[in-house]
């Protein structure tokens, strides 16, 4: 049978020790030898060895030693080995140790005292105690702190022992008497803990009595009575409100544990605005004032909770809160961000904004290597404030524009499609937008930046200047026509064939060089500029450079885009400007250009030529200018931005969605009792108290205290484990937490015999871990046992749990029975919900992941709208993928899914399904993920239910 065990010391089976050496060195005369010699004795003894006739070499040669270290390790010895025989008696040779004890405890130095008084405290066997009574109550008096301390602690668990109130039944008194004239902190903080444990009205008294001076109490002891404070309320919540002064009081203690201490406390024992205000303004002080990493993310985490349940309150320290973003810790800074996004209020977001704004300029000095990482969470989090809050706009709008041309691709992105946004949803500062994008387009170097601010260009320059400035802005940035010379060309076709690479560092009229992705193009040395990495350089001079460079490069889809934008911006022409002259001018010059970009497509120049979308585009427009129609010019200069419109619209709607469905909706039951505010009696009651009763009931009007029983829910956790004509019946209810899972198995011995020895032996497969052994019970006919065993979940991965019951029955003690027990299957579902990620981070995540789990669609569903929820049903999973892209019966549906597992782990989903002839669906459906687990277990779910039907 399993033995509780106080020691725990590491063993290296490799050297096993001869028990004669360990019997030899202790009965030798060399003290470094018997130390060695009892360390190995211990380690074999805890190992599950035995040594025979140990016990009495160490009483004849180790007991009278006076060495401190010989005699520490004694009592360990002392401390691991059985005391008592088969039936519970206590060995007639133990009778030889207490008078050792005694001895020790009666020491002249303090550290052997101290040290057996703290033996003392392990051990169980009111026998070996009793004599050593007098002892340990004299070890109160000693002039030492130390043993002072460690004599309440041994008073304490002999008075906890089963015949301790017999043996010692004076012991609350005594120590009541101590705590008052005791000076040492430690010795206090002990003595108060075993009133606390022991006599917890002599606890309270005490604490009342001295309520005056526990600002002065050591830190230990401070911490103490918060734990008593906690369970008196829990009992009593009556008489909280005393209490919570206590508490307020010791939010002015020096000591930092105890600071936040009280601040947990004070938010779980009442919801009183006062008390709540004083915790959050401590968490704020904590945040400032506290330098480890750790600690600010931790006190972030209890930030965040007290603003889901009080966040009015919260909302008052939002500028304490972002001076967080001092710290270089990128977590702790967008967790901060996090924090103060959802606090934002009309009367706060200005003083935010401002905050956010000399953020961002900070991070222009370029002196931490993650500067670019913080710009863009910054730009996303004033971004976020604009279009909650649209007066915000004007404000931040110009300033972020500088961004446009930043190094860090992802925050100037971040910054397009802000502008994008605010541009539309605020009309008055199109004007001002337009010709600030137009000004600084030059410094953009970034394709994917330079489609999002074309486009911006092409749908809101509407008047003549902005038009004009708009064409310009253009042809300036893509230099002369033609963008290569017949020579170019030739060298180039040269070049390829004698496949000749030359570096782009020499200096040479005309020469082909290697790109930063390793192809090839051809290049006149008045382009250095342009071809050379993008760089953000004010000045004329670079200003012919960024769409030359990009388009000189092969990136066909700008091409394509700077084509529609001289598209519109002529369409748009023709109805600003009166005179044709101009407008054919302009015409012939966007011609001009798209056949140039053409003709560079399909020339040798580049490395691979244009692709069929690119060119299609750009000969549409080609076609428009030469043919145009009012139909078609609807359709260019109203239906794209109409198309954008209904975009944000629908981005609105799932956010509102979103946060309704977040809102908790409580329902009060209809027999709870409700007090009337204004009918209360004050008497006797200070405002925080009278405060703290008004929120518990308005607490328990709203509902907030009722708790959801799911009772048909609960018994869809019971699992049976063996059948019913099994000699044993066994059932398991499994409770699925974040970290670990709980199995409460009852076991019914339906015989007419005592089950002797039976064991409950699990075993699991997977990334779980059983916590602890499984012990030996005694069943007695027809009678039930309720075992409980915890298993430490590690990973998200399916795992399963398997193993049998043992035991021996009182027929026959020789013969154990064995029952195997029904799997039990973790399911995935308990450990992933449903998250939502923006567009970029999706793709971004599903370029790095690695593992790729892929399933063909089998399924008898032959709607892709039903497949698609049943899929999402079926993972727990969130569809990315608004409701507006799915619209239409096109006989194809393509979506992306996400979810969040409780470890943090990202699980990404592709469905791409198709409608056959035959009514049937195909295609496959990809998982990624960062583990090979989540990856596996997602892919066997959706194959066991993607199938649907009846």
């Amino acid at each position: 049978m399993e033995k509780s065990c106080t020691l725990l010391v590491h063993f290296d089976k490799g050297t096993p020790a001869l028990a004669n050496e360990i019997k030899e060195a202790l009965e030798g005369n060399d003290t470094e030898l018997k130390i060695e010699a009892l360390k190995k004795a211990i380690m074999l003894l805890l190992n599950g060895d035995t040594i025979p006739h140990l016990f009495i070499t160490i009483i004849r040669y180790v007991l009278p030693s006076e060495d401190h270290t010989i005699q520490k390790l004694l009592l360990l010895y002392l401390e691991i080995i059985d005391k008592t025989d088969s039936k519970g008696k206590v060995l007639p040779e133990m009778i030889l140790i207490c008078q050792n004890l005694r001895n020790n405890l009666q020491s002249p130095n303090e550290y052997i005292r101290g040290v057996t008084l703290r033996f003392l405290c392990r051990l169980n066997e009111s026998e070996i105690i009793e004599p050593l009574i007098p002892s340990i109550l004299a070890n109160l008096e000693h002039r030492h702190p130390f043993v002072r301390r460690n004599a309440v602690l041994a008073i304490m668990s002999v008075y906890r022992l089963p015949q301790g109130e017999t043996l010692l039944d004076s012991a609350p008194e005594i120590i009541d008497r101590f705590l008052a004239s005791e000076q040492d902190p430690s010795s206090k903080r002990n003595a108060f803990l075993m009133l606390f444990n022991c006599a917890q009205d002599r606890a309270v008294n005490y604490l009342f009595k001295h309520i005056d001076r526990i600002i002065d109490w050591g830190e230990q002891l401070q911490m103490v009575v918060l734990e008593l404070i906690k369970k008196v309320c829990r009992v009593n919540k009556g008489e909280k409100g005393k209490y919570i002064k206590v508490i307020i009081s010791l939010l002015n203690a020096p000591s930092s544990a105890v600071v936040y201490e009280c601040a947990g406390t004070l938010v779980s024992l009442s919801s009183a605005p006062t008390a709540i205000r004083a915790a959050a303004n401590t968490y704020c002080q904590l945040l400032l004032s506290q330098s480890d990493n750790n600690v600010k993310l931790i006190v972030l985490d209890r930030i965040s909770e007290l603003k889901a349940s009080h966040r009015e309150i919260v909302v008052e320290l939002v500028m304490d809160v972002l001076r967080a973003l001092s710290s270089p810790n990128v977590d702790i800074r967008r967790k901060t961000l996090d924090i103060v996004l959802d606090l934002i209020t009309p009367a706060n977001v200005d003083e935010v904004v401002m905050m956010l704004k000399k953020e961002v300029v900070k991070t222009q000095s370029g002196e931490h290597e993650k500067n670019g990482e913080y710009r863009q969470m910054l730009v996303q989090a004033i971004y976020a404030c604009a279009v909650k809050f649209p007066e915000v706009a004007s404000t931040v709008v110009h300033p972020l524009m500088d961004f446009l041309g930043d190094s860090n691709v992802a925050s100037a992105l971040d910054v397009a499609v802000f502008v994008r946004e605010i541009i539309e949803t605020n009309p008055k500062l199109r004007v001002s937008i337009i010709m600030r994008l137009l000004d600084t387009f030059y410094q953009i170097r970034n394709s994917r930046v330079c489609t999002h601010a074309l486009w911006i260009i092409g749908e809101y320059a509407h008047s003549l200047s902005e038009v004009e400035s708009g064409i310009a802005t253009i042809k300036q940035c893509l230099g002369e026509l033609p963008f290569y010379t017949a020579s170019e060309e030739k060298e180039a076709q040269d070049a390829s064939k004698n496949s000749q690479v030359v570096s782009s560092s020499t200096v040479s009229s005309r020469r082909p060089v290697v790109l930063a992705d390793g192809t090839y193009a051809t290049q006149s040395a008045a382009l250095e500029t342009a071809m050379s990495a993008p760089v953000l350089v004010q000045g004329s001079l670079t200003s012919v450079g960024n769409l030359r460079s990009l388009v000189l490069s092969g990136d066909f889809f700008l091409e394509s885009v700077v084509a529609c934008t001289l598209t519109k911006l002529v369409l748009r022409l023709e109805e600003v400007q009166p005179s044709k002259v101009e407008v054919n001018k302009a015409t012939t010059q966007a011609l001009l250009i798209m056949v140039s970009m053409l003709q560079l497509g399909q020339s040798s120049v580049l490395p691979h030529p244009i692709d069929n979308d690119s060119q299609d585009r750009i000969v549409l427009c080609i076609r428009l200018l030469c043919h145009k129609g009012e139909g078609v010019r609807k359709i260019w200069l109203e239906s794209c931005r109409q198309s954008f419109v209904k975009m944000l619209a629908d981005k609105q709607l799932r956010e509102t969605e979103e946060s309704k469905a977040k809102a908790q909706i409580l329902n009060a039951q209809p027999d709870d009792l409700i007090d009337f505010y204004h009918l209360k009696s004050r008497k006797g009651m200070s405002q925080l108290e009278l405060e703290d009763e008004v929120q518990d009931d308005l607490k328990r009007a709203t509902g907030e205290f009722t708790k959801d029983n799911d009772d048909a829910n609960k018994l869809n956790r019971i699992l049976q484990l063996t059948g019913f004509s099994d000699p044993v019946y066994a059932e398991a209810y499994v409770t699925v937490n974040h970290y670990d899972i709980v199995l409460d198995v009852t076991v019914i011995n339906r015989t007419k015999e005592t089950l002797q020895n039976l064991c409950l032996e699990l075993a699991t497969m997977g990334d779980l871990k059983l916590v602890e052994r499984p012990q030996n019970y005694t069943l007695a006919p027809e009678s039930s046992k309720q075992i409980k065993a915890n298993i430490k979940v590690s990973s998200t991965e399916t795992g399963v749990i398997f193993g049998n019951i043992v035991y021996e029955s009182s027929s026959n003690v020789l013969d154990r029975t064995v029952i195997v027990l029904n799997d039990i299957h973790i399911d995935i579902m308990d450990y992933i919900s449903p998250a939502s990620c923006t567009d970029v981070a999706f793709r971004a995540m599903w370029a790095e992941f690695e593992w790729e789990n892929k399933v063909a669609v089998n399924t008898v569903i032959q709607d892709e709208k039903e497949f698609l929820n049943h899929v999402v049903k079926a993972t727990n999973m969130k569809c990315l993928t608004p409701p507006s892209a799915l619209e239409g019966e096109c006989g194809v549906l393509a979506a992306n899914l996400y979810a969040k597992s409780v470890f943090g782990e990202d699980a990404l989903v592709n469905v791409s399904v198709e409608k056959q002839a035959d009514g049937k669906l195909s295609g496959y459906i990809r998982i990624r993920s960062k583990t090979q687990g989540i990856a596996l277990s997602l892919g066997d779910k959706i194959t066991l239910k993607q199938k649907g039907g009846p």
